[in-house]
This record gives structure tokens, C-alpha cells and sequence, in this order.
């Protein structure tokens, strides 16, 4: 159940906070009493999102590929807030699917420049401030076809591997200064990302899981809420799984 306070007075940046489990994030901890700055690229995205989350939400247009407006969003969201408690980075893309072999060479560098240079710039800027602060919480959102990989989708497989070893460099960095760096490896998540991968390519994702079922947002931002709660205050450069039993290690 959420707790009404545990995020009082904090606040939290979200990227990809438009939709999907960055969405379902921002709700939730608005609901326990934190504000809250969603990224996105899509100008009408965001604009629906802050009016369904109300007046502890903001938004700012920010295209995560390019490093000067991540500065420049990072700037203005604290200079908004007043501070940046926690940073969930969720914007990312699933890639086409293809094998290695006629991997289209335009859409593995696009998959990269979102998925892990997009989430590298956000990282680096925010983690700076938090670090001069002396407190943070950053929550990147992977995957576990980051561990195992997927057939078929070698780009997204690989980017979200790249995730797991910032998190965990970062992490590692940032130790004693306050900041907590931690990653999520979900199975698939019921979420709208789902939209540009194959069925074929989800009926083998689904094959996997044990439970036999796909994970909610709200199973996925139940697990980021503690990651990014004061609560979290021993765990860094650590990965998280949330995969309905289909992790093996």
C-alpha cells in the first residue's frame, strides 16, 4: 500500500514520464506526498500526463539523444524544484527485430544514442548535483534481456547491458557521497513499448516467464518507489530483478 508520507517534501525527475512505467512512477509518488519534473520528446504526451497527475507535476520537452538539452533540462527542473532528490530514467526503444547478421547499422546506433548515451548524459548531469548536495537516488530502468539476451534483438539486448555496467560503475562512485545508483532488470513489462516489437518476438518473451504472464507497471513502480526512498540507503550499484521467475542468476 503506499505510504502517504514517504516522499514528503522530496522530489523526483522522471525521463520517459510521459507513459508507461515512468508514468505509473510519477503517480505513485506524487500520491506519497513528492513532486515530480516528467522528461519526454512528445510535446502532447506530456502535456496529457501532467494533466492527469495534477499541480505536483511539471513537465519539460527534453530530447534525451542530445547532451546540451539534458543540461539544460537538468538545470531548470532543480532550479524549478528547488532540488532533485531522485532521478528514474525510463525513456527508451526496443529496436527493430532482426538477427545480428542484418542488423541495420542506422537502428543499432539509434537504439544506442536513447537507450544508453541518452541515459548516460541524464545520469552525469544530475548525479553531479546530487553529489554536491550529498544525497540522491538514481533508478535506471534496464531489462533483463540485458543479462540473458534475446534472439533477435541484439541492440536492445546489448544497450541494456551497457545500463547494468553504468549503474554499477556509477554506484560504485558515488558510494560515500550519499547518492545510491540501482538498476531494474524487468522481464517483459505490459507497457506500450510493446507496440514496436513483433508478436512473434512477444510470444517468445512471454515463454520465458514462469508465472506465465507479463509484469504491470504498478509491480514495476512499486520496486523503483523503494529504490528511490531514503529507505534504499545500503544498496548501490546493485540489479534488481523483476522477472516472474524467468531470471536464472
Amino acid at each position: 500500500m503506499p505510504d502517504a508520507k514517504r516522499f514528503e517534501g522530496m522530489t523526483a525527475v522522471v525521463t520517459g514520464g510521459a507513459s508507461g512505467i515512468g508514468l505509473t512512477f510519477a503517480r505513485r509518488f506524487i500520491a506519497e506526498g513528492g513532486r515530480v519534473t516528467l522528461w519526454d520528446v512528445d510535446p502532447s504526451r506530456l502535456k496529457a500526463a501532467v494533466a492527469k497527475l495534477g499541480d505536483k507535476s511539471r513537465a519539460e520537452r527534453v530530447d534525451i539523444v542530445n547532451p546540451a538539452d539534458v543540461e539544460r533540462a537538468t538545470e531548470a527542473s532543480h532550479a524549478a524544484m528547488g532540488q532533485i532528490d531522485a532521478l528514474v530514467c525510463s525513456a527508451g526503444v526496443a529496436g527493430l527485430n532482426a538477427p545480428v547478421i542484418d542488423y541495420p547499422i542506422d537502428e543499432w546506433k539509434r537504439v544506442f544514442d536513447i537507450d544508453v548515451h541518452g541515459l548516460f548524459y541524464c545520469n552525469r548531469f544530475v548525479a553531479k548535483l546530487m553529489k554536491a548536495r550529498g544525497y540522491g537516488r538514481i533508478v535506471n530502468i534496464s531489462s533483463i534481456a540485458g543479462k540473458e539476451g534475446n534472439p533477435t534483438a541484439s541492440a536492445y539486448s546489448a544497450a541494456k547491458a551497457a545500463v547494468i555496467g553504468l549503474t554499477k560503475s556509477l554506484g560504485k562512485e558515488l558510494a560515500k557521497d550519499g547518492v545510491t545508483v540501482n538498476a531494474i532488470t524487468p522481464a517483459t513489462i505490459d507497457t506500450p513499448i510493446l507496440e514496436q516489437v513483433s508478436a512473434a518476438h512477444i510470444a517468445y518473451m512471454r515463454s520465458k516467464i514462469p508465472m506465465e504472464r507479463f509484469g504491470t507497471v504498478e509491480e514495476a513502480a512499486s520496486l523503483i518507489c523503494w529504490l528511490a526512498s531514503r529507505e534504499c540507503s545500503f544498496s548501490t550499484g546493485a540489479v534488481f530483478d523483476l522477472s516472474g521467475g524467468r531470471a536464472t542468476y
